[in-house]
């Protein structure tokens, strides 16, 4: 079952001037490739495209001139300014192939009493069903002691996952924050003395 479903047009006009006049007519320039087949050029539909990109690896039914075909955003272009989608690559996908995916980390809980923890990667990368794509991992280190190190390889994949990335690569890291020692006047005044003899 498909996250979304999208009604494409086909585009026969190109360049920077084109895609202008399909986003003035709140229309999304967008590519579908994949599987062999020859790069089909479509224009999507503005705001429910929008909102599909939102989810992370949603899968999209597209429905052009009556056919249907399974794909999925493999890379969205925004301009930087207005954070309006520019372009977005759609990979064409087919029932039970498996994919590999970067799928974000979300950390929860809290690292015992006086530590911090630093989240040392963003995302990991998995392989999957193409129909059953993880929108996210979550990594519980609620009471995790200073010193711990959260490896890809100890991270608990949602089902059907397997893991891509390099195991050992360091996900999250819990450790105590140390002071800094604070000098007293009497060093402060040793080192003003020292810097003056020099």
């Amino acid at each position: 079952m498909a996250d979304v479903t999208l009604t494409a047009t086909a585009r026969n006009e190109f360049g920077k001037g084109a895609a202008r006049r399909l986003r003035r007519a709140s229309q999304i320039p967008a590519v579908l490739y994949g599987h062999g087949t020859d790069p089909v050029h479509v224009a999507l539909p503005g705001h429910a495209t929008m909102m599909a990109l939102k989810r992370t690896n949603a899968l999209f039914e597209i429905v052009l001139d009556g056919k249907t075909t399974l794909a999925i955003a493999k890379d969205v272009q925004v301009e930087p300014v207005r954070q309006v989608i520019e372009h977005v690559d759609l990979l064409i996908v087919k029932r039970g192939e498996k994919i590999a995916v970067d799928v974000p980390v979300h950390v929860v809980g809290e690292s015992a009493p006086g530590t911090i923890h630093i989240v040392e990667t963003q995302e990991l990368q998995l392989e999957a069903e193409a129909t059953n794509l993880p929108s996210s991992v979550q990594l519980d280190i609620t009471g995790m002691a200073d010193g711990t190190v959260v490896r890809a390889a100890d991270v608990t994949l949602p089902a059907g996952s397997t893991l891509v990335s390099d195991p050992e690569h360091i996900v999250v890291t819990v450790s105590a924050p140390t002071a800094e020692p604070v000098e007293t006047e009497a060093e402060a005044a040793d080192e003003a003395a020292a810097d003056e003899e020099a």
